[in-house]
């Protein structure tokens, strides 16, 4: 629901801002004191269309803010922004945004009808909405239907469309596999141990040299060698340099141990040029597939297995498809069954509903209009309401043949009907062209509507006003040379004396005060 409105530099209103509470509320002033224009405020924060002539005279811009509160406690705050040239501007909670986005965030939380948006009940959805939730309609299995028909459609041209493309994608798997399995990668790991061994065989030579020099110095002839052996020579048999003795022989044994492992390892390192060469040419058949099918070759296998899941599928084109196809059959036949029963559910709820509707209008001030819902269509997709608003005439759509007022009343039979998914409702000139006991019937309807719903209702007949539950008065003002309207939210009083100057003119008339004071109680207590 809308829970405040600010309005600064909108037509004839300067500045004005009022809070608003759930229940019906009726917006009253006299003629020309700017009620529209706290529709068009409204309507243009659900984004609506923004005209600059909207501007205050001599402002720069006009400037809309509104506050509202879905079903589930979520705030919204809006801004619009007129300027008068140039683009307008539109913000949601702070940010920058954009009219559709409001129409799309706000525009469910309130509906406007009057002469200043029909458009949903010009909506081909908002009149199945209406039909399905009167008749409670099930519309799940053709929902299903429908998506089960559109998966299995999906899966008829993922196996590919024609026979030029099926043959075409088989040569360029089999092109794929061939290369893949031509290679006979023997594991995902195989890249991996293959540079470990191009590194070895690359300092084959490189190795050799390093333990050659290092087995001529280390050996009995060489020069650690002899120069370990001389310094043994030195001390031996001399008793203070025994244990340095010891020590020398252990070294003279672990030279030679080393010199022992060094020939070891040489012999091993195959100093082979034919295999190092054979080596890297299968590690650049391998870098290859990598570049084409994967970032490794675990990747590399997952894409040939998954190619050749592929070409058994295409080469198993016919039998699957015939398996889709039979599907498909299958699911169009239940898709037409519940379109079927859905058309047929519509059909019988449409005049049911029409009558109901039509029962609500004679009460709203209508008593000649003859309204009529048409179902065509798949499904019963196509819903017209039609209406005739005079004997004699044919029925036509409702937005042909009704007036802003006569759209408003028909909206609110609807509703008082069917009920509402949209929790805040506006009413613009609902109660033109009627009076006396109609007006009052309208009143009373609207304060129903209002048990369930936020009503804001644009009206100049105290019987109207007077149902309310709650009452704002939009006062013209003249200031020096420019005229200012105000938004006034009335207590009690406040209200006495607005329908007082509503039932005569006069405000002050005591006789007004007295009428305005028992048709405000009586309504109150009703």
């Amino acid at each position: 629901m809308l829970t405040e409105l600010v309005v600064r530099n909108l037509g004839v209103i300067e500045e004005a801002s009022v809070l608003l509470e759930s229940g019906a509320t009726a917006l009253t002033g006299e003629t020309g004191a700017g009620k529209t224009l706290v529709t068009e405020a409204i309507s243009l924060l659900k984004g609506g269309r923004a005209e600059p002539s909207l501007v205050r005279p001599g402002a720069d811009e006009a400037v809309v803010e509104g506050r509202f509160v879905d079903s589930e406690g979520v705030e919204y705050v809006v801004r619009r922004v007129l300027p008068a040239t140039g683009r307008s501007r539109a913000y949601l909670n702070g940010g920058l945004s954009t009219a559709s986005v409001l129409e799309e965030m706000i525009g469910p939380l309130i509906e406007i009808h009057g002469q200043h948006g029909q458009q949903t009940m010009l909506k081909s959805a908002m009149r199945r909405s209406a039909l399905d939730r009167y008749g409670k309609h099930d519309l799940a299995p053709l929902a299903l239907a429908t998506e089960s028909l559109r998966q299995a459609l999906m899966d008829l041209e993922a196996l590919g469309g024609d026979e030029i493309s099926r043959n075409r994608e088989m040569e360029l798997l089999h092109y794929q596999l061939d290369e893949i399995n031509g290679a006979a990668i023997v594991d995902a790991g195989e890249d991996d141990r293959l540079a470990a061994k191009e590194i070895a065989l690359g300092d084959a030579g490189a190795h050799g040299e390093a333990a050659e020099a290092a087995i001529e110095l280390l050996s009995v002839d060489g020069a650690a060698g002899s120069a370990v052996a001389e310094a043994l020579a030195a001390v031996l048999d001399r008793e203070p340099f025994a244990p340095i003795a010891d020590r020398l022989y252990g070294i003279q044994a672990e030279m030679t141990d080393i010199v022992e492992e060094l020939r070891t390892t040489t012999s091993s390192i195959d100093d082979d040029p034919a295999s190092l060469h054979e080596l890297q040419a299968r590690r650049e058949v391998l870098t290859g597939l990598r570049r084409k099918y994967g970032v490794d070759l675990a990747s590399v296998l997952e894409f040939g297995a998954q190619a050749q899941a592929r070409l058994d599928e295409i080469r198993n084109h016919a039998e699957l498809a015939t398996e889709v196809a039979e599907r498909i059959e299958r699911l169009e036949g239940e898709k037409a069954f519940a379109s079927a029963e859905l058309l047929a559910a519509r059909q019988a709820t449409a005049p049911k509903l029409a009558k109901k509707v039509q029962a609500e209008l004679r009460r709203l001030a209508l008593p000649k209009a003859q309204f009529e819902i048409h179902v065509e269509g798949e499904a019963g997709r196509d819903i017209e309401f039609v209406v005739s608003m005079n004997p004699g005439s044919p029925v036509l759509s409702v937005a042909k043949v009704a007036s802003g007022g006569e759209l408003s009343r028909i909206m609110l039979a609807l509703q008082l009907v069917v009920g509402g998914d949209t929790e805040s409702v506006i009413y613009d000139e609902v109660d033109a062209g009627v009076g006396g006991e109609a007006a009052l019937a309208i009143g009373q309807a609207l304060a129903g509507v209002g048990a369930s719903h936020q009503v804001l209702v644009v009206t100049h007949l105290p019987q109207v006003a007077a149902c309310a539950d709650h009452q704002i008065n939009i006062v013209k003002t003249v200031k020096g040379k420019s005229t200012a309207t105000e938004l006034h939210d009335l207590d009690f009083d406040g209200r006495i004396v607005e329908l007082a100057r509503m039932l005569s003119g006069s405000p002050d008339s005591d006789n007004a005060r007295a009428h305005a004071a028992e048709l405000l109680q009586s309504q109150a207590s009703s």
